[in-house]
């Protein structure tokens, strides 16, 4: 039976603000900006467009409307395919399936935990074969982390495919001095609430290409023609982010780098304190990147990984201690079951692998040095046992 504690709850990632949302909140207001639209989310997307070095960005309601938009732009429909990451979130690949297109999903890679180019390459190849090459390739940065860009942009490139870099985890975060999310046609940030800055709820979508940007934001905005009456010639959608959480975002975006380097300071101390436990295993950081460690997140490298894992979360639920496991792959979930799969190898998948030893810690940019040897402490318990 489990016990009951009477401790304050530690959350996995909560909303971190930095104080001065409530300027930016207040000026929608003096000024009866409260409607979608208005001069925040102006300046947010000129701010994040400037502060990841690309021509432009549209703030949009969510990260999931955000690449719904960017398939739309690459005309991605019924019968095409597009390629995605696996070991992901299923909003990276729901949008694929808004637009009646099939998805194939690649295996991650081990020093990464992101997109595979060996799997990647293997995917292609086949489509080449098959004359039925991918519309897009959606590579996903877990965790803060970058994938390995070069190889996969090179990969795309060898074969003329676009790429979206879903950084819904990784904005701030660096892949040989480029910021994340910078790499493809488009890249996308989310700004859910439990993301490393949040807008309560939002997203963007980045590019260099300012056309592509302009049908965007039409695209948003119910793709209403240019005419005095109402009038639409397109299918389009709701998606534009509200000025009062634009405001949010801005605030937000002021702390951005501090909140990067708390996050990394918890990650370093997770590692100084359970790195030298038996079968404990960090998330890498690739060489000539940086991540934000967004989550940290670790493995149990034993043959009982599974029963250990399940130990853990329910020893930190019996301490209020929130705590995840590492996502569950996209081929293995029932909504997907029909859906093509490329291995990183024939020996085994690599997203399984994570999936069965993997957890997320806590890793919140406000939770206390107190807090975090709450969760330490009670890791240290269990591996004693």
């Amino acid at each position: 039976m489990q016990h009951t504690t009477t401790k304050s709850r530690i959350f996995l990632s909560s909303p971190h603000l930095s104080g001065t949302e409530i300027k930016y909140i207040n000026e929608a207001f003096e000024t009866n900006w409260i409607a979608p639209l208005g001069p925040n989310v102006d300046a947010f997307e000129k701010e994040i467009a400037s502060y990841v070095g690309v021509k432009g960005s549209v703030a949009v309601s969510s990260g999931t409307a955000a690449i719904h938009l960017a398939l739309s732009l690459l005309n991605v429909q019924k019968g095409d395919t597009v390629f995605c990451s696996s070991l992901t979130f299923v909003a990276s690949a729901n949008p694929i399936l808004y637009q009646c297109a099939e998805p194939v999903f690649i295996d991650s890679e081990p020093d990464t935990w992101n997109m595979s180019p060996l799997a990647l390459e293997e995917a292609l190849i086949d489509a080449a074969s098959a004359l039925k090459l991918p519309k897009a390739v959606i590579i996903v940065n877990l965790y803060g982390q970058s994938a390995k860009m070069d190889e996969l942009v090179s990969i795309c490139k060898k074969y003329d495919v676009p790429i979206i870099e879903d950084a819904a985890e990784s904005l701030g975060a660096k892949y040989k001095g480029k910021a994340s999310g910078t790499f493809g046609d488009f890249g996308i940030y989310s700004f859910n609430g439990n993301k490393i800055i949040t807008t309560s709820g939002g997203g963007m979508l980045i590019s260099n290409n300012p056309d592509a940007l302009s049908k965007a934001r039409f695209l948003a905005t119910q793709a209403k023609d240019p005419a005095p009456h109402y009038q639409h010639s397109e299918l389009g959608y709701n998606y534009r982010m509200s000025n009062i959480l634009a405001g949010i975002g801005r605030s937000q975006l002021e702390v951005l780098d501090e909140r990067i380097n708390q996050r990394r300071t918890i990650f370093e101390i997770y590692q100084k304190e359970l790195a030298h436990l038996p079968f404990v295993s960090f998330l890498p950081e690739l060489n000539n990147t940086f991540s934000t460690r967004w989550l940290t997140t670790l493995t149990i490298n034993s043959e009982d990984a599974e029963r250990e894992i399940n130990r853990l979360l329910t020893a930190f639920e019996s301490e209020n201690i929130e705590a995840r496991p590492v996502w569950k792959p996209l081929h293995l979930q029932p909504l997907f079951e029909k859906s093509t799969f490329y291995s990183h190898n024939k020996q085994k998948s690599i997203s399984e692998y994570l999936f069965q030893t993997g957890i997320c810690l806590p890793s919140g940019s406000n939770m206390t040095i107190e807090e975090q040897i709450r969760v330490i402490e009670c890791i240290k318990k269990i591996f004693s046992k």
